[in-house]
């Protein structure tokens, strides 16, 4: 028996939630008196040995180019056969892009109970209970899994990643690699930018800042902060922005440490994807919008004169001329 933990990546190097998700698993290994171990597939730079540092006994991988990029179909089959051939009765995901579509594949073709969205380390005093957000985080379900295999995708930024001295062992994993029925034409890539799903810090604004050509005062404090910069869905349908940095419910879910909301009212659909940040700060001149009812800090205010002078006052506390 062991915990299985996916370790999501990306050109060649382990996607920051993956530690997460490795923290997490490697815990619930500890709960259950079982071992830890990750799995990679693909090419990566990284070192995996000092991956043990999170609590992972053993890291599996599977080095083949083809897996650089991503099939949800082959990846779901590599992982059930790994799942097999170590024993593991708990497989744990981030509940990125990835995770969230191979973890429902895997739970049909092992017939394994599945969790997404968990929020906590299982309960398992009486059987094994996952807390999990639902309704777009605004409510908590507890939910028992009770198959002999139970699948677990964590949020990002529920479960602290937690280090300590430590090596894994490295081994390559023989198995079969199915032959993809995806077929790569083109890949495009946003150049020299933060990735939003990967970013601790987000400076986001909305239709407040009135046109794309009042974006420099986003961009200016998002430099100064060394953010990603995002924007809320009218923002990005009236083509101020491109459509990769729209946030929200049909956008992209973040949960980043600090997010920035200027000009942005705080529509429900907005919030249900940004909410699990750590901390919200909004700036709005409108003392009714909804966002201040989710904000941990907020300014009343014009962001014309309020932006800048936070950009200000962050490069004279980091030395930026």
């Amino acid at each position: 028996m062991s915990v299985l933990i996916f370790l999501d990546q990306a050109d060649g190097h382990i996607k920051k939630n993956s530690f997460e998700a490795a923290s997490y698993g490697a815990k619930i290994a500890e709960n259950l008196n079982v071992a830890a171990e990750g799995i990679v597939l693909g090419s990566v730079n990284d070192d995996l040995t000092a991956l043990g540092k999170y609590g992972l006994k053993k890291i599996h991988t599977v080095k083949n180019e083809a897996l650089n990029n991503f099939d949800d179909e082959v990846f779901t089959y590599i992982i059930a056969e790994a799942a097999k051939n170590t024993g593991a009765n708990v497989i744990v995901f981030s509940n990125n892009f990835n995770g969230k579509s191979i973890a429902p594949r895997l739970s049909v073709r092992l017939k394994a109970g599945l969790v997404s969205g968990a929020v906590a380390l299982p309960e398992t005093t009486d059987g094994f209970v996952v807390k999990k957000s639902v309704f777009s985080g605004k409510a908590f379900a507890n939910v028992s899994i009770k198959t002999d295999i139970k699948i677990i995708s964590l949020n990002a930024n529920s479960y602290k990643i937690i280090e300590s001295a430590g090596s894994a062992e490295v081994a390559e994993l023989q198995v079969e690699i199915p032959q993809s029925k995806v077929k790569i034409k083109e890949v495009k890539k946003v150049e020299g930018e933060i990735p939003l799903s990967e970013a601790e810090l987000v400076v986001s604004g909305g239709r407040g800042l009135k046109g794309p050509e009042n974006w420099g005062i986003v961009e200016d404090l998002a430099k100064a902060l060394g953010a990603a910069t995002a924007c809320s869905r009218p923002v990005s349908d009236s083509d101020w922005r491109p459509h990769h940095e729209h946030v929200g419910q049909t956008g992209l879910t973040i949960a980043p440490n600090l997010y920035f909301a200027i000009g942005i009212s705080g529509a429900i659909q907005h919030l249900a994807g940004v909410n699990r940040s750590k901390t919200i700060v909004v700036i709005n001149k409108d003392p009714e919008a909804p966002f201040f009812k989710a904000a941990d800090y907020g300014i009343v205010g014009d962001a014309f004169e309020v932006v800048p002078k936070i950009t200000e006052a962050v490069k004279k506390l980091k030395g930026i001329s």
